[in-house]
């Protein structure tokens, strides 16, 4: 059967995106300027919110299955989300690019793809659907194909938020010149979550690059800890796409 990372990144690498032309990616390169990912979450007085719009998991099946995109991302916007994080996996989140366009539209806030990069041709596609920011997964690509996807995300105006899980990851990550950092709690083999994972990560990433902590962070003590450990964003969405009030469960992240 195989992990639930290699299932999900065997079925994306065969369905990936052919090699883009030369002009394909000069193309990409001269869309309109992007929202700017990164500045939206330069450290400031409180936690910055990634907020995301996720259906399904492949651990978890159904969050919210029938939510609004428009709805969502708005809900998001009031609560003082800083980004917005959107589902494009079809086959194991049950998103798609309809919703990232449609989230998108409805605020103003810098949009991050999150799917699953295995070629140059996701990161033009990410960048032709109108995405603000790309996810590059270290544990899905050799260093090499880190850097090489890192350097087209930044040639065609793209933000990339790379994702690590330990030191060795992060070493790849930093090679490839990554500003923006996030540590991902849930171990994509098994998808638990190890909520120790990303204190004991923070001290090892550079004090000039942005730090996120990704998945298990449930409220705000939750985030208060990783306040305190030194991370500048939190991404999160299970806990906020079965919230009640969605407003309120981003506000409550903001400490």
């Amino acid at each position: 059967m195989g992990t639930y990372l290699d299932r999900i990144l065997q079925w994306h690498r065969e369905q990936r995106v052919a090699e883009p032309t030369d002009a394909e990616i000069e193309a990409a390169a001269a869309l309109p300027p992007t929202r700017d990912f990164t500045a939206a979450l330069a450290p400031g007085r409180t936690l910055a919110v990634i907020a995301e719009i996720k259906r399904r998991s492949p651990s978890r099946g159904d969050l919210n299955a029938a939510l609004d995109p428009e709805s969502v991302a708005t809900a998001y916007a009031a609560g003082g989300a800083a980004c917005l994080s959107v589902l494009t996996d079809a086959e194991f989140f049950g998103g798609s690019i309809d919703d990232l366009r449609r989230a998108r539209s409805s605020v103003d806030l810098p949009v991050l793809r999150k799917d699953f990069t295995v070629g140059a041709g996701d990161v033009v596609a990410t960048r032709t659907m109108g995405a603000d920011c790309v996810l590059l997964i270290a544990a899905a690509l050799t260093p090499a194909e880190l850097r090489d996807l890192h350097d087209l995300a930044t040639r065609v105006g793209l933000g990339a938020l790379v994702e690590v899980h330990d030191e060795a990851e992060l070493a790849s990550a930093l090679a490839a010149g990554a500003q923006l950092v996030g540590v991902n709690q849930r171990d994509l083999v098994t998808f638990e979550v190890d909520h120790e994972r990303a204190v004991r990560m923070a001290a090892k990433i550079p004090d000039d690059v942005i730090k996120v902590a990704e998945s298990g962070v449930r409220n705000a003590d939750d985030a208060r800890r990783l306040r305190d450990a030194g991370y500048h964003a939190v991404l999160v969405g299970e806990s906020l796409v079965t919230a009640g009030d969605t407003s309120a469960a981003v506000r409550a992240l903001r400490v």
